[in-house]
C-alpha cells in the first residue's frame, strides 16, 4: 500500500516509532511510493479573469476617476 499524501506518510512514521508496525512494512509502503513529491491536500483551481473583462473593468474605472475630477473642479 503506498502512500497517497505526506500526512500519512508522517503517521506510518509515528507507527513505526511506537512499534505498531514493522520496519520491514513501512520500508516497503515508502519504496512503493518512489521519489513522487506527494500532495499534502488538494487546493481549490484558482480562477482568472480573462483580458476582455479586464479592460472593461480598466475602462470604467478611468471613467469613474474623470467623472469624480470633473465633480471637483466644478
Amino acid at each position: 500500500m503506498p502512500f497517497k499524501s505526506k500526512a500519512q506518510r508522517r503517521k506510518f512514521a509515528e507507527l513505526l516509532v511506537n512499534g505498531d508496525i514493522s520496519p520491514e512494512t513501512y520500508e516497503e509502503w515508502n519504496r512503493e511510493t518512489g521519489g513522487k513529491v506527494l500532495p499534502e491536500r488538494v487546493n481549490k483551481k484558482k480562477t482568472t479573469t480573462t483580458a476582455k473583462g479586464t479592460r472593461k473593468r480598466k475602462a470604467a474605472k478611468k471613467r469613474v476617476a474623470k467623472r469624480k475630477t470633473a465633480a471637483k473642479k466644478k
